[in-house]
């Protein structure tokens, strides 16, 4: 029978990370790279650009320690609506790679072998979550363009919930940032509180059960980027350390300084051969 002590929580961090438009959710991410973290992105937003122009800035020489793929299926605006353009491939394709990160001349290996100096990232997954439902639509929309769309629902919400059981479970033995943005919902005791946003109101409600870690992106009154840690009025939060944890982190260190303070005693990161790593768009 294990001992507590032998848990491997303390060994890898499976983070959520809420926050508004603007907030520095991907941007922070550069404190990790500059402590030396490998980060494979998922990426649904293409929105990458403060992450390269802060790494540029703050730790240029570890530029190639982040390999990423852009996931976006194409859409156009129709008299109907929004309509994609050919096969909704985003998200079958990012479950694909969540078992092998391959694709072209690139190949990473497992994502669940990573191990502790890597570091999976979902940005974001609201954005995650419309890829499982385009795909999900395309596959029930019959020659008559009907269908049931709240089955369609029901099964990119299973979709999305199951993505985020295998990545946050003890077999998925590497770290996990999952970015989303905030959707308020009000409860039964008419209290708006902030919840992760992802497909649905019931899956928004429970995402944050599958994460040991969930902190907040946001700026303050006087324009300062910070990343919280301790919860808000409206915004429930929370980390395995809460007794170690400051309340709040300044962006430009917060990341790291969270992992830090989760790492006192687990192994450091180790550094990646340079070939193995490329910070490219496909």
């Amino acid at each position: 029978m294990p001992r507590l002590s032998e848990h491997q929580s303390h060994e890898f961090t499976k983070m959520i990370v809420m926050g508004h438009p603007g907030s520095g959710k991907t941007g922070g991410l550069t404190s990790l790279v500059k402590a030396g973290y490998w980060l494979g992105i998922l990426d649904f937003d293409n929105g990458l650009d403060p992450l390269v122009q802060f790494i540029k800035r703050e730790c240029p020489d570890k530029i190639n320690n982040v390999e990423y793929r852009t996931l976006r299926d194409k859409a156009r605006m129709t008299p109907q609506g929004r309509v994609i353009e050919g096969s909704a491939t985003a998200f079958t394709t990012a479950y694909d790679m969540l078992d092998h990160w391959k694709y072209g001349n690139v190949d990473e290996g497992n994502p669940w072998k990573w191990g502790p100096d890597r570091i999976l990232v979902i940005d974001p997954l609201d954005f995650m979550a419309q890829a499982a439902f385009d795909w999900r639509e395309q596959m029930t929309m019959g020659k008559s363009g009907k269908y049931d769309q709240r089955a369609v629902y029901y099964d990119a919400q299973k979709a999305i919930g199951s993505t985020l059981a295998t990545i946050t479970g003890e077999r998925f033995r590497t770290n996990v940032i999952v970015l989303t943005h905030i959707r308020y919902l009000e409860g039964d005791d008419k209290v708006t509180k902030g919840f992760p946003n992802t497909i649905g109101q019931a899956l928004s409600t429970m995402v944050g059960a599958y994460f040991n870690s969930m902190v907040l992106c946001e700026v303050t009154q006087g324009g300062k980027r910070v990343i919280r840690t301790s919860a808000t009025p409206q915004v429930d939060l929370k980390n395995p350390k809460p007794f170690a944890m400051s309340s709040t982190y300044p962006i430009e260190t917060g990341f790291a300084d969270f992992f830090r303070v989760l790492r006192e005693e687990a192994p450091k990161p180790q550094p990646v051969r340079p070939k193995q790593l490329n910070l490219r768009r496909v």
